[in-house]
């Protein structure tokens, strides 16, 4: 299911990707990104991703991959499982 830990997770990832964007070219790419990194930040985002989480609990349903994981795999690159 969705946690608070993917969020964590995908906000390190994106984080350290964000390091490595040092070209000219590159810094609107990171721009969205810490717009992406801001949103997983916010509290309506956080009390919306609980929301899910004991909805999707409640009814038996798992998310797999999380959305901030999968945003964050998205923007890496990175295969999802």
């Amino acid at each position: 299911t969705c946690s608070f830990l993917d969020t964590d997770r995908a906000l390190v990832l994106l984080e350290e990707y964000c390091k490595k964007l040092r070209k000219p070219e590159e810094q609107q790419l990171k721009k969205a990104i810490r717009k992406v990194m801001g949103i997983f930040k916010s509290s309506l985002f956080q009390a919306l991703l609980g929301s899910f989480t004991e909805k999707a609990t409640r009814h038996g349903t798992t998310f797999h991959p999380s959305l901030p994981a999968a945003v964050a795999y998205d923007v890496l690159g990175c295969p999802k499982d």
